[in-house]
């Protein structure tokens, strides 16, 4: 039936919107809805030049004609329905790619592996991208929250030796297993990376 395979992909885009990681993108499912799409494609093309030849025999009864634009119509509804899936889910891809970059997690092997041969290129162009345009503005935090936070101060527990760590109210020796009350916004680089755990 058209756009089971496209329900399938946007049903598997919607889960994936919750996971921690890209999930393995869908090559056959994508070369088959855009097989669909031609063979759609295809479809109207000969009911539309069936509807052209019968425009002018005048023998061909009323009914007959609209029947033949309906199948044209929902032809084109189907591929069109196609192609929107096909675009959402290369969006979702896109966004979680952005969020990535922008959040200055390092991709691991397994997580390239997800990625199709031109989502690698653009993440690594898109990150190039906003490397230099953060370089532009390197005192200026651009990969940070812009939800404001609740705390200027909070407490960490250091989960793995980092050594010693300049702030403007100090330096800091982050050993295993102490703890530390400080400025969020000296340490929120070390929480993302795993160093650090919020209390």
């Amino acid at each position: 039936m058209y756009g089971d395979q496209a329900t399938k992909l946007i049903l598997e885009s919607k889960r994936a919107q919750s996971l921690d990681k890209i999930p393995l993108y869908q090559h056959d499912q994508v070369r088959s809805i855009v097989r669909e799409i031609r063979d759609l494609q295809r479809e109207a093309d000969v009911l539309a030049e069936n509807n052209l030849s019968q425009l002018d025999d005048s023998a061909i009864p009323y009914a007959s004609d609209k029947v033949k634009q309906c199948q044209l119509f929902v032809t084109h509804l189907c591929m069109r329905r196609d192609k929107r899936c096909l675009l959402a889910y290369q969006r979702q891809r896109a966004n979680q790619i952005d969020g990535l970059v922008w959040s200055n997690v390092e991709v691991d092997r397994e997580s390239m592996e997800n990625l199709s041969q031109h989502e690698q290129e653009y993440l690594s162009r898109y990150n190039e991208l906003v490397s230099e345009f953060k370089g532009a503005m390197s005192e200026v935090d651009l990969g940070g929250s812009l939800e404001p936070p609740s705390d200027v101060f909070i407490d960490v527990r250091v989960l793995k030796d980092a050594g010693e760590i300049q702030t403007e109210y100090g330096v800091f020796n982050l050993t295993k297993d102490s703890q530390f009350f400080v400025r969020q916004a000296d340490v929120e680089r070390l929480i993302q990376q795993g160093y650090l755990m919020r209390l």
